[in-house]
């Protein structure tokens, strides 16, 4: 998709947030391709962390960015299959205001490309909460790949035409009741 050289590129401030039963910061190998990808786009890491595959966890760290103003985006890798134990799209049910639907439905095209029928294993999804933009990517590498550098590469990136999700931040809170 093209870009507007004309325009200055606006880094976006992204939290990353693995969910996992299994991994400890030292052996996520998702979260550190995402950290290296979002960085060498231009944008700025805001935070970090892990947490385990349980609504309440995933939703207080979730909620903490969220009513973080240095906090722009959170971008979350894992707990977005079909198992007992997945239920980051839960969370993202409690926070959320607004549904992105067409996330999803982009990254499962997507990754069919890479992966074939196993995409419908995925429940990639992404919402708006309070002006903060999230996504929840499944947590293998190949998956974080395909979301960053299949949508979120272009959507987080202001100079991106015909549209992208960066200039629409300033409106996110639109219709809101003043604090």
């Amino acid at each position: 998709m093209p870009i507007d050289p004309a325009r200055p590129f606006l880094p976006v401030r992204i939290a990353v947030l693995t969910v996992s039963d299994s991994r400890d910061l030292a052996s996520d190998k998702s979260g550190d391709l995402l950290v290296a990808r979002l960085t060498a786009a231009g944008h700025i890491l805001a935070a970090r962390a892990l947490v385990r595959d349980e609504v309440p966890a995933i939703v207080r760290a979730l909620t903490a960015w969220i009513d973080d103003p240095t906090v722009d985006c959170i971008i979350s890798t894992g707990g977005t299959g079909v198992t007992g134990r997945d239920v980051t799209p839960e969370a993202l049910e409690h926070v959320c205001e607004k549904q992105i639907p067409g996330f999803g439905e982009l990254f499962r095209y997507l990754s069919f490309q890479t992966i074939g029928t196993s995409t419908i294993q995925s429940r990639a999804a992404a919402g708006v909460a309070r002006g903060t933009y999230i996504f929840a990517l499944p947590g293998s590498s190949g998956a974080v790949r395909d979301g960053w550098d299949g949508i979120l590469a272009s959507q987080l990136d202001n100079r991106h035409r015909p549209c992208n999700f960066v200039e629409l931040m300033p409106r996110l809170r639109e219709g809101e009741a003043p604090r």
